[in-house]
């Protein structure tokens, strides 16, 4: 049997917890994000409506934009530790060595170089991917603080700042999406498949190929500095106080984000449809001829055709208060009379065409001749 391989950690616990919150937030920013910025495309409006619409979409947006603050919140800390208490060195950083292998690199790729430059715990491909990242994030949370509180950001910049940072946000979105696809997919996926970052290990043979000379500081002794208990303690007297503070500061800066204001532009629910009232025929013009005399103020001189214009498309022969015949008009509805001869102010007609509003609604002329009408004794010819 064969000797089992000897590996070496690459990257501890909290390195692969980083990458998978950025995983989940990075992944679910841009099925979020890019159907936003290509609305109208098929594609776009089907992923919208799977996702539950285009207001369950912003919610979940913004749920992953609060994630990826979080996280890098939580890098930058984990960083400030290794940095400041346990002394790493600062291997991300880039330098003109980098710029060197990268030249290097070019030219081993062309064939005009015979070998490969060797390179340390991160090359340059890797730093140049991880700045980018750290710049993208940093113009991610600002153009979307900018169109998340488009209120309070034009307070202090003109309105043209609103669709510049619409641009730059979907614009870094779009060139995030493809460098992820067609430089990180390749360079970890395709070319070389790289399980460190999910089991925190390389074998020696990938550490020879990748990471050559932080294989042979490992090798040396000189990758790791321990730090002694004392000085431990002490470091963390300091650190974890002023990290303390600066995290709830970041922390209340996330809040604030979030809360500061309801956007502006915003997309309301359907409104449920509703009945209403249409009459079948057309409201009439106020009444030009003279009064007719207190002679003709009867049911079959006057009441009777007044009462056919305005109530019968309401109260006809089928309905429950009819006023087709003098006979129905007295008798009222299954509730009682609704008009009282000699009593107008008793009369339930007057009282609900006095309130206003009514459908068949009486002017004050009309209803001033019905209250005449009805104390006169309603006569019927």
């Amino acid at each position: 049997m064969s000797a089992t391989p000897r590996t070496y950690q690459r990257f501890d616990i909290t390195r692969r917890v980083e990458h998978v919150l950025l995983i989940a937030s990075f992944t679910t920013l841009a099925l979020t994000g890019l159907p936003q910025k290509f609305a109208g495309a098929a594609w776009a409006d089907g992923l919208m409506a799977f996702l539950g619409g285009i207001e369950t979409v912003r919610i979940i947006h913004r749920f992953a934009a609060t994630l990826l603050m979080l996280e890098s919140i939580y890098h930058l800390v984990a960083t400030a530790y290794k940095v400041g208490v346990r002394r790493v060195q600062m291997t991300m950083l880039p330098s003109l060595t980098d710029a060197r292998d990268a030249w290097r690199t070019f030219l081993f790729n062309l064939g005009l170089a015979q070998e490969h430059p060797q390179m340390g715990r991160y090359n340059f491909e890797e730093k140049a991917e991880y700045w980018a990242l750290t710049w993208g994030t940093v113009v991610m949370i600002i153009t979307g603080f900018m169109m998340w509180n488009p209120i309070a950001t034009t307070r202090f910049f003109p309105g043209q700042f609103i669709p510049a940072a619409k641009a730059a946000h979907g614009g870094e979105a779009v060139l995030a999406v493809a460098a992820i696809i067609l430089w990180h997919f390749y360079g970890v996926h395709l070319r070389h498949f790289n399980k460190s970052m999910w089991t925190g290990h390389l074998t020696e043979d990938e550490m020879l190929h990748e990471h050559p000379v932080e294989l042979a500081d490992l090798k040396a002794g000189l990758a790791s500095r321990p730090v002694d208990a004392s000085t431990l303690k002490k470091r963390h007297q300091i650190f974890f106080p002023v990290t303390g503070v600066v995290s709830l500061a970041l922390l209340g800066g996330v809040y604030y984000f979030v809360t500061f204001e309801q956007t502006a532009i915003r997309t309301l629910p359907p409104t449920p449809a509703l009945q209403v009232f249409a009459p079948q025929t057309p409201t009439p013009l106020p009444p030009t001829a003279t009064p007719k005399p207190l002679g003709d103020l009867t049911w079959a001189g006057y009441v009777k055709p007044l009462f056919a214009d305005k109530c019968s498309a309401c109260h006809g022969v089928a309905a429950g208060l009819s006023f087709a015949t003098y006979a129905d008009a007295l008798q009222g509805s299954q509730n009682g009379p609704v008009i009282v001869p000699g009593n107008s102010s008793g009369s339930k007609l007057i009282a609900v065409q006095s309130a206003g509003g009514h459908p068949g609604q009486l002017n004050e002329a009309e209803l001033t001749r019905i209250k005449e009408w009805i104390d006169n004794g309603a006569p019927n010819n």
